[in-house]
């Protein structure tokens, strides 16, 4: 979630202020502390509806081909590299393991007037399904997902933010990277009736997590929902998005992932979502909880210690948040079940396995260095509920979001680096 600038001089400005603005010398004296999460909701609305309609009226026009998860990583796509291909300050004896994007998507920087990718989130069918893979009848899939935001530059040197979001399909089987790009869409239906679709507006895509054939987005105070059955090939390869008489494209990619409805936290629109304590929690990381009944957890960013974690509960059937008034399409009102705040500085993800929770962010003074990079590696802490957190081991430079897979006992997790010349962005698995 935090958003660098990649140059020589930006990296040498970051490095200052982070030096001078960082973490306090310990968090040892720092519990990660239950909460209060009474008054706190997810609520759809009646998006669902709205977006049915108008996801129905576009496939309706057989501009898009709709296409399942499997027939997507049955598909071939860019290729990555099995293995850590960069230094992550992983400790060895957590048996670290990974994959590495092509280098096109390795080295994409923001911070240029073309814009570029960053990577934010990660999930797998660690979290798809209870096993671990993903089910066809010919194909047992291991496979992952990232989430991706695009920034550029404009004329005057501007950043614009959050212009296009996207996410990621590995296939990882037989020790193989193979990925396609789908673009994260709105179908709408426009004034005069007809039907279309236009990229998601301002998503960062802060987290994710794929539970079924659901997949959900974080973007601030906003819980985006996708179905991994309605996946649109589109059938152009333009920079446009949506449909131009019977034409479609999604921006250079050959996929397209439409929403299908969204909840939020807030009863305002507003603005961007801002974490402080008393307010309606900030959706940014995500992580799944198998233990007991399946849980969404959400964890805030925040530029200090004090970001909330938050367990939201998970209906199996309708593969969505649990309700006591559902819809017509199973979504409606939740409450959380549990929530902590964390003493962690600069909270970027936060992932369990029903005992210990664990957290990304900031290393305490003195831990960290070493990365060969101007910023120190991150840390992944560890804490049992209501007791202080310690360093598990130190991670990526920028970690982001991690997850945990009941199957194999493994954390996963992902990094934002840029840099344009070599890159440095790796996901990583780690023994948890």
């Amino acid at each position: 979630m935090l958003r660098r600038i990649s140059s020589s001089t930006s990296m040498l400005l970051t490095f200052i202020a982070v030096t001078l603005v960082g973490p306090p010398m310990t968090h040892a004296a720092m519990a990660f502390r239950s909460i209060d999460v009474g008054s706190f909701a997810l609520d759809p609305g009646t998006t669902f509806s709205n977006q049915a309609a108008a996801l129905q009226a576009v496939e309706a026009t057989g501009a898009v081909t709709v296409l399942d998860a499997n027939q997507v990583l049955a598909t071939s796509g860019r290729t990555g590299s099995a293995g850590l291909c960069h230094a992550t300050g992983l400790s060895s004896s957590l048996k670290p393991g990974g994959f590495c994007w092509d280098h096109a998507d390795d080295v994409s920087n923001s911070y240029t007037a073309a814009g570029g990718w960053t990577p934010q989130g990660i999930t797998g069918s660690y979290d798809a399904q209870p096993n671990g893979l993903w089910d066809n009848v010919a194909t047992r899939h291991t496979a992952y997902m990232a989430s991706w935001h695009f920034d550029r530059l404009d004329s005057t040197g501007k950043l614009i933010r959050n212009e296009f979001a996207r996410v990621t399909m590995v296939n990882a089987n037989n020790n193989a990277i193979s990925y396609n790009h789908l673009l994260l869409v709105q179908p709408y239906i426009n004034g005069s009736g007809a039907a279309n679709f236009r990229a998601m507006p301002g998503t960062h895509a802060d987290g994710m997590v794929w539970y079924g054939n659901t997949l959900f987005v974080a973007n601030g105070r906003f819980l985006q929902v996708y179905s991994l059955k309605h996946i649109w090939k589109v059938n152009s390869n333009q920079e446009m998005v949506g449909i131009s008489g019977s034409t479609s494209s999604a921006r250079w990619s050959n996929y397209a992932l439409p929403l299908i409805g969204q909840y939020r936290t807030t009863t305002s629109d507003g603005t961007a979502c801002t974490a402080a304590a008393g307010r309606m929690p900030c959706l940014n990381s995500l992580s799944l909880d198998r233990t007991g009944q399946d849980g969404l957890v959400s964890a805030e960013y925040y530029g200090a210690a004090g970001g909330r974690v938050v367990r939201w509960p998970l209906d199996y059937q309708s593969m969505l948040p649990a309700t006591t008034n559902p819809d017509a399409h199973g979504a409606g009102v939740t409450h959380p079940t549990l929530g902590y705040v964390s003493p962690v500085w600069h909270m970027q993800g936060a992932a369990t396995n029903g005992t210990h929770w664990y957290l990304v962010g900031d290393c305490p003074s003195g831990v960290g260095g070493g990365s060969g990079d101007s910023i120190n590696y991150s840390c992944i802490h560890r804490a049992l509920p209501d007791n202080s957190p310690h360093v598990y081991t130190t991670s990526p430079v920028l970690s982001q979001n991690i997850g945990y897979s009941p199957a194999t006992k493994r954390l996963w997790g992902i990094n934002e680096r840029i840099n344009s010349a070599r890159g440095i962005r790796v996901v990583f698995s780690i023994d948890g």
